[in-house]
């Protein structure tokens, strides 16, 4: 069974190489979430230790899916720092372990996140992802609504300009079966 569960400053650093294991088989695998390829497995270490102090801050929040002893997947959510803001948080770096995709943890993960958000009052959510990419199926059938796209937004891992599609969807808005508004 996969458990979800939210990580703090401390655990984030303790799970730091794991979840660097997990980020560079996403990169390889040519997701785009913000890193080049061949991405250097101490670097993404560093990474993940660095957003630690994020954590602890109330900046950033993180959850990891363990199927097991692994970490299976992770998601964050990136709080808006100005006073005006605070109603909306971004959702980052969802991450499914190539092994674990295609049962639903992306989704799960999804929904996780979205309930937090919702209990700490957020009540929009945002984010971004490669146009095109199977992550674009999953926000979709999560509810999400499609707000807009720009050319040659971000680079995918290879190094080429891709264009990116940005969503939003209402916090609040997920049914205790955890699947999004449809």
């Amino acid at each position: 069974m996969t458990e979800i569960v939210p990580v703090s400053g401390p655990e984030l650093v303790t799970y730091a190489d794991e979840l660097a294991a997990l980020l560079v088989e996403t990169v390889e695998g040519g997701s785009s979430v913000g890193f080049l390829a061949p991405l250097d497995r101490a670097a993404a270490a560093e990474w993940w230790r660095a957003r630690a102090a994020s954590v602890e801050a109330g900046q950033l929040e993180v959850w990891i899916a363990r199927d097991g002893e692994r970490i299976a997947g992770t998601i964050g959510l990136v709080r808006a720092p100005l006073p005006n803001a605070r109603h909306r948080a971004e959702v980052a770096k969802l991450m499914v372990r190539p092994s674990a995709r295609g049962r639903g943890l992306g989704r799960e993960l999804l929904a996780a996140v979205e309930r937090a958000a919702a209990e700490e009052g957020v009540t929009l959510l945002v984010l971004d992802t490669e146009s095109g990419s199977p992550a674009e199926r999953l926000y979709r059938a999560a509810g999400w609504t499609e707000c807009g796209s720009v050319p040659d937004y971000a680079a995918d891992p290879a190094g080429v300009l891709k264009p990116t599609t940005f969503y939003y969807k209402a916090a609040g808005l997920v049914p205790e079966g955890g699947r999004g508004r449809e």
